[in-house]
């Protein structure tokens, strides 16, 4: 009997890749940070996630910087060294599992982070010349508009649309999933945006 999906010959490595990858990007490191530098629990500030952003909210530049670091790198590193040791599909498959661990890590309840750092991580991995257009992007709508969700969503869909111009075609594919992601877990900031109560950047520091 043929089996259909190939059998666990074919599946269980992309099952292990995709596991591997969850727990490397459900490592909550900015709440990990926080409490290390004696800034409390990222939980009970501001948005109450645990991304660089919400801890930048701390007035704590410095440890937004390094949150934000950690995210690219849990994103950035199991995905490029299973593309290195194990090819592109597996790395695929630990990448998409970074981003969902970050958004929904089983230590927090499944309630982490927005999964826009350690998403452009990946991508980060898997084409690295997407990145700075990406970025660009991110960087003109939040300077225009100091929304930073916006500037995310707006990032995240740029991606796929970005790799298939530039001939990326099957990773293309794959970024259309991290966006549907990371727009996903911005649905109550796009909810405020259209309300107009979504807050704004503010780089003035806490007294």
């Amino acid at each position: 009997m043929i089996e259909p999906l190939g059998g666990p010959a074919y599946w269980l490595p992309f099952v292990i890749a995709f596991a591997v990858g969850y727990l490397a990007g459900s490592v909550p490191f900015g709440l990990i940070l926080t409490k290390l530098g004696g800034a409390g629990d990222i939980r009970g500030i501001g948005s109450g996630n645990i991304g660089a952003t919400n801890v930048l909210r701390t007035g704590r530049k410095g440890l937004a910087l390094a949150t934000l670091a950690a995210d690219i790198a849990k994103g950035a590193l199991p995905t490029l060294l299973a593309f290195a040791w194990l090819g592109p599909d597996i790395a695929v498959a630990v990448g998409l599992g970074t981003v969902l661990g970050h958004c929904f890590p089983i230590w927090l309840r499944f309630r982490g982070g927005k999964g826009v750092a350690t998403a452009a991580g990946v991508i980060l991995a898997l084409t690295p010349v997407v990145v700075p257009i990406i970025l660009a992007i991110f960087i003109a709508i939040v300077w225009a508009t100091r929304y930073v969700s916006l500037g995310s969503c707006l990032a995240a869909i740029a991606a796929p649309v970005t790799a298939w111009l530039l001939g990326y075609g099957q990773p293309a594919e794959f970024y259309v999933f991290l966006a549907v992601i990371v727009v996903g877990t911005h649905h109550a900031n796009i909810l405020r945006l259209l309300k107009g109560k979504e807050s704004k950047l503010s780089l003035a520091k806490k007294s």
